[in-house]
Parts: structure tokens; C-alpha cells; sequence
């Protein structure tokens, strides 16, 4: 089968034939429809994130129809169609599994980084990990809910409920954003979008997706926010969003990666302000948000690619010249 192939940290992919995988037990063989691309993928690409597979199929935000079932595969069936997030397997028996927080499972995989993922005509996956997606959702649409959207949600739910945390700023944005935004503004809260200095067409895409305010990471909101979610992996935004938040205010970081975060002032932290890493995703978060979307409705902003192109799609998505996310099609 076609795929695109990661070598190396800090190369290009490498469009090649690789065998096609076959489904072991309670795993699924899926025909890929559409991947999006995520920073996540970025971080693996450069080699921010340690010890990946080698060679790598990368790939986490899979949309594609089920094709073939391994042994004891019985809950899905041929012809469905399912979304494949980052996390890919879980132990089921480190002390994190078994008290319902699977996402900092001690031996988890993940799909595009331990795991061959979605840069490819067919992906083999842990059927435990894969879910039904909302027909209102062509192939393209639904792929960046599948980390964008799911990673967000979390990072959401981390902030704090609607009625607790009603003024949320968002630091960086792009896909994970754009999402969000949607679905805090269902919820009745006043978003503040920040971006980089000078981001116009960014600042005017987040009014329109209901932020009541915009401006670049530099600039201070016309009100204190009761909680911010950091999704760009710039450490330098933490002291940026504790100065934005009130007292016993939340600054959640949304990425797997960031750079180094500067020193501060301890008064900035002080007065019960917090910061909150987030951490991968359960099933349940997957489940819950995708029963949510269409019901806001969240409508994702895509810009499509032939799978073969994926390394102009990389580098797009690197250079902040993708508007909401970059979602690759097989072209083989």
C-alpha cells in the first residue's frame, strides 16, 4: 500500500509502498478517507517528543471505513465508518486505568507515534478505540474532531463548567481553537481569543466564530478572564495568561509539548491562581464530545490536501499559513 514514511526526526516523509497491515486480534483493518494533520504530529516530526517508532506512519486524526476485523473484533462492522484518535491502546491494569484515568496510563500507545497511523491507504487499530462519528460530518469535516476537537474539549472541561468560569481566554488559534471556541460560546461564555501580534485574519476569524474580543498575546483583554487555555506550544504564553486572569484564576496548557516556560514573578501565581497541564484523552471525553458537536453545531474550517502533499501541508501548518486545520486525502 502507499503511505508516507517518516525516517528520521527532522526529515521530510518519504512517499513509498510499504505491505498493507493485517488485523490481529480485536484489531480493525480501516481504509483511510481523510487524516488531518495536527501540531502533535509536528512535535513527532522534529523530535520534541522522545523515542517515536521508527519507521513511522504518522497520522492521529483518522476518519475511514472498516474493511477487514481481527479475531474477538466484534463490535464494529464491516463498511463502518470510524474516527481513530491519538490514543491508541491502554493497559487496562497500571493504578491510572483502573481509576478511570486511562489517558496517563503508564504503557498506553498512540496512533501516529508508537503506533503506524493515518499518512496512509490502510491503518490497523485497536477496535477499543474507535467510534462512531456523526453523519452530519463528510470524511474531511470530521477528521481534525478526532484531536483538535477532542484535546480542546478536554482542555474545556479542565477550565471549569460555564457557570464557574463565564469569561475564557484562548492563547493560539488555530484548529483546537477554532473548535472550542464554537462549542464555549454554546455554552454561554464570553470568549478571548489571542494570537500571534499582528494576526489580523486570525483575530477576525475568532469574531466570527463568536469571540467578543480579539488581539495579539501582547495586548491585555478589556476585562480579567476567570480562565485561559494555552494551545500553542510557546511557554513564554503562561506568564502571559496569568496576567490575564483574575484571582484563583486557571491556566490550562492544551499541548503534549511546549518550549521552556520563563521565569516569574511569584506574585503573578499568587492569590490561588493555578496552571494545569493537559494529557492525551479518554474514551469517555471522545465519546461525550462527539455527541456534543452536533449539537452546537461545531463546523470545522479545513483546508484539504492530497495525502502525497502531505510535507506542503507540514510545512503550511508550521509556518501559521493554515486557517482552522490541514486534513490530508489519499490521492493513491
Amino acid at each position: 500500500m502507499h503511505a508516507m514514511i517518516l525516517d528520521k526526526p527532522g526529515t521530510a516523509l518519504r512517499e513509498t509502498e510499504i505491505p498493507e497491515p493485517v488485523p490481529h486480534s480485536g484489531q480493525l483493518k480501516v481504509r483511510v478517507g481523510a487524516c488531518a494533520v495536527c501540531r502533535t504530529d509536528l512535535h513527532v516530526l522534529d523530535g520534541e517528543l522522545p523515542d517515536p517508532k521508527l519507521p513511522l506512519v504518522p497520522g492521529h486524526e483518522i476518519v475511514g471505513a472498516v474493511v477487514e476485523r481481527g479475531l474477538q473484533a466484534e463490535s464494529l462492522q464491516i463498511g463502518d465508518r470510524v474516527g481513530i484518535p491519538w490514543l491508541g491502546w491502554t493497559c487496562g491494569q497500571c493504578p491510572y486505568c483502573l481509576r478511570g484515568t486511562e489517558n496517563l496510563c503508564d504503557h498506553a500507545k498512540f496512533n501516529g507515534y508508537n503506533l503506524d497511523g493515518g499518512y496512509a491507504e490502510f491503518v490497523v487499530v485497536d477496535e477499543r478505540f474507535c467510534f462512531r462519528l456523526p453523519e452530519t460530518y463528510t470524511d474531511v469535516e470530521a477528521a481534525p474532531l478526532l484531536c483538535a476537537g477532542l484535546i480542546g474539549y478536554r482542555s474545556l472541561i479542565m477550565a471549569g463548567p460555564a457557570e464557574e468560569i463565564p469569561r475564557l481566554g484562548i492563547f493560539g488559534f488555530g484548529a483546537a481553537a477554532h473548535i472550542i471556541t464554537q462549542v464555549a460560546v454554546f455554552e454561554g461564555r464570553e470568549v478571548y481569543a489571542f494570537t500571534r501580534p499582528g494576526q489580523r485574519r486570525n483575530q477576525e476569524f475568532a469574531r466570527s466564530l463568536g469571540a467578543v474580543w480579539a488581539g495579539g498575546s501582547d495586548e491585555v483583554p478589556p476585562k480579567p478572564l476567570d480562565a485561559a487555555i494555552i494551545f500553542a506550544p510557546v511557554g513564554a504564553l503562561v506568564p502571559e495568561a496569568l496576567r490575564c486572569v483574575r484571582k484563583r484564576g486557571r491556566v490550562i496548557c492544551g499541548g503534549i509539548h511546549m518550549s521552556d516556560i520563563p521565569s516569574f514573578a511569584y506574585a503573578m501565581l499568587w492569590e490561588e491562581r493555578s496552571i494545569h497541564s493537559v494529557a492525551n484523552l479518554t474514551r469517555a471525553d471522545a465519546r461525550s464530545f462527539l455527541d456534543l458537536a452536533p449539537k452546537v453545531p461545531v463546523r470545522t474550517e479545513t483546508e484539504s490536501f492530497w495525502m502525497s502533499n502531505a510535507n506542503e501541508a507540514i510545512a503550511r501548518l508550521r509556518a501559521g499559513r493554515i486557517r482552522g486545520a490541514a486534513v490530508l486525502v489519499p490521492n493513491w
